[in-house]
C-alpha cells in the first residue's frame, strides 16, 4: 500500500468525539473516532494518528498521501454559547446605539424552549452580544435608496475610532443605517480603523449580512467580528498542526450552506461556519438519497451532546435565513437544522420525583460513567449499556473500555433509588424520556411545518442514531428507515465529499401592490441585482483548490407587505422577463400556504421583494462508486430489552464493517458496525443495499 494509495478525508469535531471518514483510492473506507480535546486540534491530530495506524502507515506518510481534507468544527458555536469570544465594539449611525439592547420582541426568549417561555425568571438573562458601553455612534446618514442625507463627519469618526484603543477591544463591527444600499460610509470607517489599528479584526455589515433590518444585520455583524479572533487562532493552529503532520493540500472548511470553502475564506467570514457540522450531515444524507433514488429525506443525527434534524425536500435541503443561538439573532443563509440537547452523553437526573434527560451533557470529559474517565452521572449511553443495546466489545473509541458496573452504579444511585425502581426499569425510563424528546422535535420539523413524515425516508446518523432509530420510526408511523454504514461519522462524510459552495447576497427593495405585475424599471432592477450578485459569487478566489465548472442557483426574498419575516423563492437567473415578478409571487404564495395552511395567504396586502441571493457550486472530483464490502457475520447472542424492562430477549448479534448488497437479517438483533450499534427490533427486517446502507423495514 505504501506510496501507491491516496486518501480523501473528512473530519468533524463534535462535543464528545472527533470523527474521521477516510476513503482510500483503492475504494476501501474506514471510520475513526477520537475523543474531542479542549483545544480541538489535539483530537483532530489524534484521529489522524489512529487512521494512519489502521492503514499501517506513519502519521506523516498518511498525511502526505491525503489528496483532499475536509473539516467541520464547533469552535465558533462553542465560543458563542460559552461567551469565550473576542472583546468587540460596534460603530453605528448616530441615534442607533441602542439597537442591540432593543432588539426584537423575541430577543429575550428566542433561546428558550417551549416549556420555558412562560417562565419570566428565565427572560432578560441574556445580555446583548456587545455591551452598550462599547457601542459608538458616528454622525452620518444614508436613506433606503442609497442617497447620502448627511455625509460622514470625518473628525467625529476619527475621534470614535481613536477611543477604541483605550477599551482594549479585539474586534470592531461596523453597521451603519442602510449600508447595504450604499456602503460608502462603512468602507471609509473601515479605512480609519485600519489606519489606527492595522491588526484589528473588522467586520462590515454590508459584507456579512447585506439585508434589510438593522437589528439582525447588526447582531450578525457583531457575532462575525467577535468570532474572528477565535476562528483566526483556531484555523492557524489547525493549519500549523496539519502542516507539521505532513498535510500538503488545502484545508476545506464546511459552511452552514452545505458546501466547503478554503480555510482562509472563513477568516474573513467566520459566522458562515457556525453550523458546519449539522449541515455536513444533511448534505451527506442528500447525496446518499440521490444515489438511492429518494428525494424526500428526514435526516437525524444523535451525537454525544445534541440531536440534530434536517429535511431534504424534492432533492434539496431546506434552507433558513434567520436563526437564534444563545439569545443571539443571526441572519446568514444556512441549511435549516433544528437541534436539542439530547444525545448519548445527555445526563439523566431526578428532581421532585420527575426524571429528565438532558440538555446537560457529560461531553468528552469526563464523559458517561461507563467510560471510566471520572464521570459519575448516568447518561443515555450508560442506559443503552444496561439495556444490552451496547456491549463493551462493540465500542471502537481509543483508550476507552465500557464498564457496565460503573454504568449500573451511576443509574442506581441517581435514578433507580430516587424513583424507587429497579436498575433495568430506570435505564429503560432514561431511554423512553430521551426518545420522546427526540420524537417531539421530529414532529415539530415535519408535521408542524406542513410535511407528512410518512412521505420521507428517515436516515439515522450519529453514534447513537442506529440504536434509537427504530423507536423514532415507530413514533412517526414510518414503514422503514435507513442506517448508513458511515452513520457514526456522517457529518465527517459530508465534509469529505461536499462540493465548493459560495454564497453572496444583495439587498433589493421592490414593492408590488395587489394585482400589479411590476414596471419595466422594477424588472430591470431585479435583473441588475441578480446579475451583480451572481458575478460577485463567481469571482470569489479559491486559491489552489481544483474545482469544476460553476453551477448557479438564485433565490429572492419575498414577504407580504407589513410582515417581519420572509420566504426565499427560487428564480431563473438567466430568464428574467416581464412576467418574472408575478411568477415569483405565485411561487411565494404556494410555499406560504404549504407552510401555514391553505387560505393563509393574503394577496391584497401586497408584496415586498427584499434581497437576492446567489449560490455558486463548483464540483470537486470524487469517486462515488460503492466501496467493497463484506458479509454480516454472526458473533453470538446477548439479552436486550426493547419495550418491557422486565423482559430481556436473547437476540442474535452480528458484526460488519461495510455490508455487501443483498444481505437480509431478521430482527430482533443487533448489528455492530465500527462506532455504532444498529438495533433491528422484533418483527423487523434489515436488508443491505449496493451502497452499504441497511434498510430496516419496520413491523406493522
Amino acid at each position: 500500500m505504501r506510496g501507491s494509495v491516496y486518501f480523501d478525508v473528512g473530519s468533524d469535531v463534535g462535543g464528545t468525539f472527533t470523527d474521521l471518514w477516510v476513503r482510500a483510492s483503492d475504494g476501501g473506507t474506514r471510520v475513526v473516532k477520537s475523543l474531542t480535546t479542549a483545544d480541538i486540534v489535539g483530537g483532530v491530530i489524534s484521529a489522524l494518528q489512529m487512521a494512519a495506524e489502521a492503514y499501517g502507515l506513519e502519521t506523516d506518510e498518511f498525511c502526505r498521501s491525503i489528496q483532499r481534507f475536509g473539516h467541520g468544527t464547533t469552535v465558533g458555536l462553542n465560543a458563542l454559547l460559552t461567551g469565550d469570544t473576542g472583546r468587540t465594539a460596534v460603530i453605528t449611525t448616530d441615534g442607533f446605539a441602542d439597537t442591540l439592547e432593543i432588539g426584537r420582541m423575541t430577543r429575550q426568549f428566542a433561546h428558550l424552549s417551549n416549556s420555558e417561555v412562560s417562565d419570566y425568571l428565565k427572560r432578560n438573562v441574556v445580555p446583548p452580544m456587545v455591551p452598550r458601553r462599547l457601542v459608538r455612534e458616528v454622525s452620518e446618514r444614508i436613506d433606503r435608496t442609497g442617497a447620502v442625507l448627511a455625509p460622514l463627519d470625518e473628525a467625529d469618526a476619527r475621534s470614535v475610532v481613536g477611543s477604541l484603543a483605550g477599551d482594549g477591544v479585539d474586534a470592531v463591527a461596523i453597521c451603519t443605517l442602510w449600508a447595504p444600499a450604499n456602503p460608502v460610509h462603512e468602507r471609509r470607517l473601515s479605512e480609519l480603523v485600519r489606519e489606527e489599528t492595522p491588526s484589528m479584526s473588522l467586520s462590515l455589515s454590508h459584507e456579512v449580512s447585506p439585508v434589510v433590518g438593522e437589528y439582525a444585520r447588526m447582531s450578525t455583524t457583531a457575532l462575525d467580528a467577535t468570532l474572528k479572533p477565535v476562528m483566526s487562532r483556531y484555523t492557524r493552529r489547525l493549519r500549523r498542526a496539519l502542516d507539521d503532520s505532513g498535510l500538503q493540500v488545502p484545508v476545506l472548511m464546511m459552511t452552514g450552506t452545505g458546501g466547503v470553502v478554503p480555510d482562509d475564506y472563513l477568516l474573513e467570514r467566520p459566522v458562515a461556519a457556525l453550523l458546519s457540522g449539522p449541515a455536513a450531515g444533511v448534505v451527506a444524507c442528500q447525496r446518499l438519497g440521490r444515489q438511492m433514488g429518494r428525494d424526500q429525506i428526514l435526516t437525524t443525527d444523535i451525537g454525544g451532546t445534541s440531536f440534530d434534524v434536517g429535511l431534504v425536500v424534492d432533492g434539496e435541503p431546506l434552507m433558513a435565513s434567520e436563526f437564534s443561538f444563545g439569545g443571539v439573532e443571526i441572519n446568514v443563509p444556512c441549511i435549516d437544522v433544528r437541534s436539542i440537547g439530547a444525545g448519548g452523553g445527555s445526563i439523566a437526573s431526578v428532581a421532585f420525583g420527575e426524571l429528565t434527560v438532558g440538555p446537560r451533557s457529560a461531553g468528552a470529559a469526563p464523559g458517561p460513567a461507563c467510560y471510566n474517565r471520572g464521570g459519575t452521572l448516568p447518561t443515555a449511553t450508560d442506559a443503552d449499556l444496561i439495556l444490552g443495546v451496547l456491549a463493551p466489545e462493540d465500542f471502537t473509541g481509543k483508550g476507552i473500555s465500557l464498564d457496565r458496573g460503573a454504568a449500573a452504579r451511576a443509574i442506581a444511585e441517581h435514578v433507580a433509588l430516587p424513583l424507587g425502581i429497579g436498575l433495568e426499569e430506570a435505564a429503560w425510563g432514561i431511554r423512553q424520556v430521551l426518545d420522546n424528546r427526540m420524537a417531539d422535535l421530529l414532529r415539530q420539523v415535519t408535521i408542524e411545518r406542513g410535511h407528512d413524515p410518512r412521505e420521507f425516508t428517515m436516515f439515522v446518523n450519529g453514534g447513537s442514531g442506529p440504536s434509537h432509530g427504530w423507536v423514532l420510526a415507530r413514533e412517526l408511523g414510518l414503514r422503514e428507515f435507513v442506517i448508513p454504514a458511515t452513520a457514526t461519522v456522517q457529518s465527517a462524510l459530508g465534509t469529505g465529499t461536499s462540493d465548493i459552495k459560495l454564497t453572496r447576497e444583495r439587498p433589493l427593495y421592490i414593492r408590488i401592490g395587489a394585482g400589479d405585475l411590476g414596471s419595466a424599471g422594477e424588472i430591470e432592477e431585479l435583473r441588475s441585482a441578480v446579475a451583480e450578485t451572481v458575478k460577485e459569487a463567481l469571482e470569489v478566489p479559491l486559491r489552489e483548490t481544483v474545482a469544476g465548472a460553476a453551477g448557479v442557483s438564485v433565490t429572492v426574498a419575498i414577504r407580504y407587505l407589513g410582515q417581519s419575516h420572509h420566504l426565499d423563492v427560487p428564480i431563473a437567473a438567466e430568464a428574467i422577463a416581464a412576467s418574472t415578478l408575478n411568477v415569483c409571487i405565485e411561487r411565494f404564495e404556494a410555499q406560504y400556504e404549504r407552510l401555514f395552511g391553505r387560505g393563509a395567504g393574503f394577496r391584497r396586502a401586497g408584496f415586498e421583494f427584499l434581497a437576492v441571493r446567489a449560490v455558486v457550486t463548483r464540483a470537486l472530483a470524487q469517486d462515488m462508486s460503492a466501496p467493497p464490502g463484506g458479509p454480516i457475520r454472526w458473533v453470538g447472542k446477548r439479552p436486550v430489552r426493547f419495550d418491557d424492562p422486565a423482559d430481556a430477549a436473547e437476540v442474535d448479534v452480528y458484526a460488519v464493517e461495510l455490508p455487501v448488497p443483498g444481505q437480509r437479517v431478521n430482527g430482533p438483533c443487533i448489528i455492530a458496525f465500527p462506532g455504532q450499534s444498529a438495533v433491528v427490533p422484533p418483527g423487523s427486517t434489515a436488508v443491505s443495499d449496493e451502497y452499504g446502507n441497511l434498510i430496516v423495514t419496520c413491523c406493522e
